[in-house]
């Protein structure tokens, strides 16, 4: 057997991470969590739910997401921008690939590099990534048996 490299190690505990943080979102659909490391430091995190001050409500009841949800990686993104932080050259490692919407953010904000664990029903927002030159990587987790 092949011994997994100290980045892809890396790579995988980030993600395990993020699965873990998803577990704060009150959203019922699905959960989803994000970190932004920089040189081995976490420096935000996110994940998807209302914005700041609304009630902890993701679905409508028709079980359609509001509108005004925001996704693990806007919400990542937007915290680091409050910070001393800077995003530029980071790594995002979010458990579903990105949208086209927070695709653009992660390209604006200056993320060189995203790790996913499970592809969104919509490839678009990886497509454009790639367009973008930056490194896409899906790095599958085992399911977690509780």
């Amino acid at each position: 057997m092949e011994e997994k490299s100290k980045q892809r190690l890396l790579d995988e505990r980030y993600l395990r991470m993020a699965r873990i943080w998803a577990e704060n979102s009150y959203c019922q659909r699905r959960r989803v969590g994000a970190l932004l490391v920089k040189e081995k430091a976490i420096i935000s995190d996110g994940y998807n739910g209302t914005p700041s001050g609304f009630e902890n409500v993701c679905e409508d009841e028709n079980n359609r997401t509001k509108p005004y949800v925001l996704h693990a990686e806007a919400n990542a993104i937007t915290k680091v921008a409050k910070s001393n932080n800077s995003s530029q050259d980071s790594t995002l490692y979010v458990t579903a690939s990105p949208c086209i919407e927070c695709a653009k953010l992660i390209i604006q904000a200056g993320i060189k590099r995203v790790v996913y664990s499970e592809i969104y029903r919509c490839t678009d927002g990886l497509d454009l990534l790639r367009q973008a030159g930056i490194d896409v990587e899906l790095v599958e987790l085992p399911d977690i048996k509780e």
